[in-house]
């Protein structure tokens, strides 16, 4: 068994469903759980770019890359 299935079985809430709890232990409004998700999104989404930037400059890919991939089938089929 591996690391992170141990760490699983021992705590069933992750590092951060804890914290967030803590930080959150009373009933926020409407307006202010729509604050905290979009919040949370942009996190997130702010890394996944990140992350997408990171490749794009590591191989060097430029526009035209990007076209072409969009226009090629990469997925391979199931069979």
């Amino acid at each position: 068994m591996n690391d992170v299935n141990k760490t699983h079985e021992r705590q069933p809430l992750s590092n951060v469903q804890l914290e967030i709890l803590k930080a959150f232990s009373y009933n926020l409004t409407d307006e202010e759980l729509k604050d905290f998700r979009d919040t949370v999104d942009n996190y997130f989404a702010e890394k996944a770019i990140k992350s997408a930037n990171k490749v794009w400059d590591e191989k060097g890919w430029t526009d035209e890359d990007v076209d072409r991939m969009l226009n090629t089938k990469m997925r391979k089929s199931k069979k």
